[in-house]
């Protein structure tokens, strides 16, 4: 069926021209889309306002964001270091932005004062503010790696991790000298020596921007740094190098904090 428009219905006309126009368009366009990227935001590192390190012969800017508990990128942004992270002996590096603070200070806005009003006939009375509830404090929930972890060593479990005692940000597993020390998981190797006092011979894993394992008191390391290497494979060797016993030091850290490892690796 057929249908006429008359020469004056020019409103009509436009209108199905418009609709044909639009239905052929949806037809005949795609729209590609890049899919968007997975990564979180990642959690910035505890500033140290007017605290400052100098670069000894063989440090690492791995190792010095290690040892002072700072996520690398962060160490390197402060400094104006870019990638491959190169230093120098007798270098002064700042733990902390080149503001000197790690957050913006706020000024909270001047409250009227309390009292008798002046001029105007009323009385303003001072107010209790209500007791703050206590409620206790929540369980952190861990950050979720994306990939799965692998024990770095047979052993009984000796040493626990503890949240802020500097003695114990891993666990420490016992075994004999020459026992395999393997990686928890697929990365590179950003740090292989011995030059962060207590934990011998050491060697640090970096699984991607956020997430790095370390492996501690080894009595032989099997891996140089900028080396890949899988979940599994022999890295070192298990010794006493900084420790009273044969024994390995685990940690895992994320954005350069540790964490209890056991809550990543498998039960066993």
């Amino acid at each position: 069926m057929i249908t006429m428009l008359c020469p004056g219905n020019r409103a009509t006309r436009a209108l199905l021209i418009g609709l044909a126009v639009a239905m052929l368009g949806a037809c005949s366009t795609t729209v590609v889309r890049e899919p968007s990227s997975s990564s979180s935001t990642r959690a910035p590192s505890q500033a140290r306002p007017g605290a400052t390190v100098r670069v000894q012969r063989g440090d690492t800017l791995y190792g010095i964001a290690f040892r002072n508990g700072v996520d690398v990128n962060d160490l390197a942004r402060w400094n104006g270091i870019a990638s491959p992270y190169t230093i120098y002996p007798g270098q002064t590096l700042k733990l902390y932005p080149g503001s000197g603070s790690g957050t913006a200070a706020t000024t909270a806005p001047a409250r009227p004062a309390t009292g008798t009003g002046t001029g105007t006939g009323t009385t303003t009375r001072p107010t209790t503010p209500p007791a703050p509830v206590t409620r206790p404090p929540a369980t952190p929930v861990p950050a979720s790696s994306g990939f799965a972890w692998r024990w770095p060593a047979d052993g009984h479990l000796i040493g626990r991790f503890a949240a802020g005692d500097a003695t114990r940000q891993g666990v420490d597993i016992a075994g004999s000298s020459g026992q395999a020390v393997r990686a928890a998981a697929d990365g590179v190797v950003v740090y292989s020596g011995a030059g962060l006092v207590g934990y011998g011979e050491l060697i640090i894993v970096k699984h991607n921007e956020a997430w790095l394992s370390a492996y501690g008191h080894n009595r032989k390391r099997l891996v140089n740094e900028g080396q890949s290497v899988k979940a599994g494979q022999q890295i070192a060797e298990m010794g006493s190098s900084g420790a009273t016993r044969d024994m390995l030091h685990f940690e895992i850290r994320h954005n350069g904090k540790p964490v209890d490892p056991l809550q990543y690796l498998p039960p066993r």
